[in-house]
């Protein structure tokens, strides 16, 4: 895309990825014809379904997180490219799966897959990605990698049920509300980072650090994404108060009703009960919730676990994938989409 067609915001984003990603370029330009070759099939439709999923990849940030690690500790090998290869094609099948099951016609800006080919071939898809990355471990006897992916699929899954099971009721506490943004989110990066250690190194303490490295990376990153809903419609993003609509009970609505009083929290819930889709409610809700705190105390939380996050980074010794790292963590915090 021309430069003249870019906006200020995504200039700067564009750049700050460059130079995050500058001591493992060569990594992630290998990577790309990896993946590839990864999805091919000499099934016509499903070789058509996977080059349209390729072209419309994005930032690519959870490979980033694995090589980062895994140069962070030794140098890269064909196991960390299993590694990224195998975490992408399980991010990718999530998010396949995610459509259809939020029967969403779009991704990033594009027709989602569902849209295009309908739910049975979307689901056939998704299943088609995760088979591919279990095969791509077991022929290589990738079996510790295996075990950290597996272990992220299960807790997205349980994370996701936890989420709907608590939503019908709108009875979700701090705790949970963090349990399940561990489960949603954060376990894909924290075994991004585990996979990324663990291909370079077999000291187990190493290969935790870094995955609680990732799971607190994840946490924050998952609260900058809920701060979004309560910000001012700019155009980037999610649209404000999406989470209200669809029901969502995130950090800054809970913090909200623990401080309201009753006519307050009848008129929060009732608000995201009945009439989630008036303009004008969800609108008065927002501005609730900032008078009630929940936005400042949401933003304390999440540069508590940046803050978190650095501490456990700075254990390493310093090289240039330390400071991309650290550099990144602050990206997750700071960017503006």
């Amino acid at each position: 895309m021309p430069t003249s067609l870019i906006s200020a915001t995504e200039q700067k984003t564009v750049s700050v990825l460059v130079s995050i990603k500058a001591p493992v370029r060569v990594e992630m330009e290998e990577f790309e014809g990896r993946f590839r070759s990864s999805m091919r099939s000499n099934v016509a439709l499903l070789d058509k379904i996977t080059r349209y999923i390729v072209k419309r990849k994005g930032k690519q940030m959870r490979p980033l997180f694995v090589f980062l690690s895994a140069k962070l500790i030794g140098d890269t090998n064909d196991s960390t490219y299993r590694a990224a290869t195998l975490i992408e094609l399980l991010h990718t099948a999530t998010l396949v799966h995610d459509d259809v099951v939020d029967d969403s016609d779009t991704r990033r800006g594009f027709f989602s897959i569902n849209a295009l080919w309908k739910n049975k071939i979307a689901v056939l898809i998704g299943d088609f990605l995760l088979s591919r990355g279990l095969l791509l471990s077991v022929k290589h006897k990738d079996y510790h990698l295996l075990e950290i992916t597996s272990r992220a699929v299960e807790e997205m899954s349980e994370g996701e049920l936890l989420q709907i099971e608590k939503a019908r009721k709108l009875d979700i506490t701090e705790e949970v509300y963090f349990s399940i943004i561990t489960k949603k989110t954060a376990s894909l990066i924290a075994s991004c980072c585990a996979s990324g250690a663990a291909s370079v190194t077999g000291d187990k303490a190493v290969i935790e650090q870094m995955r609680l490295f990732g799971e607190t990376v994840g946490i924050a990153f998952q609260i900058r994404d809920d701060l979004f809903d309560y910000g001012t419609d700019t155009g980037i993003g999610k649209p404000v108060g999406i989470d209200i609509k669809e029901k969502k009970m995130t950090l800054p609505l809970i913090h909200a009703l623990n401080r309201a009083d009753d006519g307050q929290k009848r008129f929060i819930i009732n608000t995201i009960k009945n009439h989630n889709t008036d303009d004008r409610r969800v609108a008065e809700v927002i501005a609730l919730v900032g008078t009630l705190g929940g936005i400042d105390y949401t933003r304390q939380r999440m540069n508590d676990y940046r803050d978190r996050a650095l501490e456990l980074l700075s254990a390493f010794p310093y090289n240039e994938s330390r400071e991309s790292l650290t550099a990144l963590v602050n990206y997750v915090i700071d960017r503006e989409k």
